[in-house]
């Protein structure tokens, strides 16, 4: 008897922590994990992350409130925070085949702003990042993506 109850309480905490995890569904922790930005470095380390490897944790935390992104092509476009974040995420596993260097153009105690080139096979990519210290935190306040 005592094993049958130790069998149903097994059975039973296997289930329970099965639909746990299944509620949560696969990556949920990954999207909601606190990402540490408490440097300019670190912001756009994470940005490159991002926006290069398919990596989404944080996403969300990285961007300020007002970010705007540029793309400067043969039709310009103008993407909000909300459909770069959407889009990223979509992108989650995602890497590109590209080689990535970053240079800092201008710093300060509250900005920074910074050049990405991916460089492809037939193309490269600049993106012109902005971060700014939003209270302990560095974001991602604008980006102007132009390509050659």
């Amino acid at each position: 008897m005592k094993s049958l109850v130790k069998t149903l309480a097994a059975a039973a905490l296997i289930a329970v922590s099965t639909f746990a995890m299944a509620a949560e569904g696969p990556g949920a922790k990954a999207t909601k994990a606190n990402i540490n930005l408490s440097t300019a470095d670190f912001a756009l380390e994470q940005y490159v992350a991002v926006t290069t490897e398919g990596e989404s944790a944080g996403v969300e935390q990285l961007f300020t409130a007002d970010f705007n992104q540029k793309i400067q092509a043969t039709n310009a476009q103008s993407n909000s925070r909300s459909e770069v974040v959407k889009s990223l995420k979509k992108q989650r596993g995602e890497k590109l085949n590209c080689t990535v260097s970053t240079a800092i153009i201008e710093e300060s105690a509250d900005y920074m702003v910074a050049k990405v080139t991916l460089k492809f096979e037939n193309f490269t990519k600049t993106d012109l990042v902005t971060l700014e210290r939003v209270g302990n935190d560095w974001k991602v306040s604008k980006s102007i993506n132009s390509y050659k």
